[in-house]
């Protein structure tokens, strides 16, 4: 039986109304190369083994509500997590309330476009061999985990009480769901995967993969040409890019 390839997370993608101002951001909080790619536009090449790139897209839509996938930075100590959120602040970030209890020892804080993400107390023991950056954590069902761990290839590292998260057999952050109950989807998220399919596979072939895991296809009127706009089970949008 031939074996089915799993597609590669190429991506993560943020919608930005200025992206260039947003890529200088995360390069400085996360010590990334910033360059410019004539087709994917300004990106962020890691330095660790996260395994994938940031790329900042340009979107005249504005932010509503909470995103529902949000960056986890890990820290090795109180002082080196004063030092990122330091950091973060003189690159432009703010604090931000969205909850937490005064119990909790992460500390929230959203980026120059209102991006939330958490800065990691030490000691986290889910995140203890982890990089810097610890964990994408997202707001989405017991389903959804599952869909992305067959659509990666990446096994279940947790799934217990609805919540699941994966993690690339190669290291990097785990992706992670927090189960019900799941925010109200408010527009088109800002924050989205794009996929690259098997390096011996077609779009199309991967595509149709994907429906049946179930997946459905959208038309948002945003498309870029050699993009497949989809969206994972719980409506969280990704796009299926043409092989290059």
């Amino acid at each position: 039986m031939r074996r089915v390839m799993a597609c590669q997370l190429f991506a993560l993608c943020f919608d930005a109304s200025e992206p260039l101002r947003l890529a200088r951001f995360w390069s400085g909080v996360l010590g990334w190369e910033m360059v410019d790619d004539p087709r994917d536009g300004v990106v962020l090449l890691p330095r660790d083994d996260t395994g994938f790139r940031i790329r900042f897209r340009p979107s005249q839509e504005r932010k509503v509500g909470q995103n529902r996938m949000h960056f986890d930075l890990t820290s090795t100590s109180l002082e080196d997590q004063q030092q990122t959120v330091d950091r973060s602040l003189g690159l432009g970030a703010r604090h931000i309330d969205i909850g937490q209890r005064p119990e909790e020892d992460h500390v929230v804080l959203a980026d120059p476009e209102g991006n939330e993400f958490c800065v990691i107390e030490p000691g986290n023991d889910f995140l203890a061999d982890c990089g810097f950056i610890g964990a994408l954590a997202c707001d989405g069902s017991q389903e959804v985990g599952y869909f992305w761990s067959e659509t990666l290839g990446w096994p279940l590292v947790w799934d217990q009480d609805q919540e699941t998260a994966i993690r690339s057999p190669h290291g990097g952050p785990k992706i992670t769901w927090g189960g019900p109950p799941l925010m109200p989807k408010a527009g088109r998220n800002r924050l989205h995967f794009d996929l690259a399919p098997p390096v011996d596979g077609d779009r199309q072939t991967e595509a149709d993969r994907l429906l049946s895991l179930g997946a459905t296809r959208i038309e948002t009127g945003q498309g870029e040409a050699g993009r497949l706009e989809m969206a994972d089970p719980d409506g969280n949008e990704f796009c299926v890019l043409t092989p290059r």
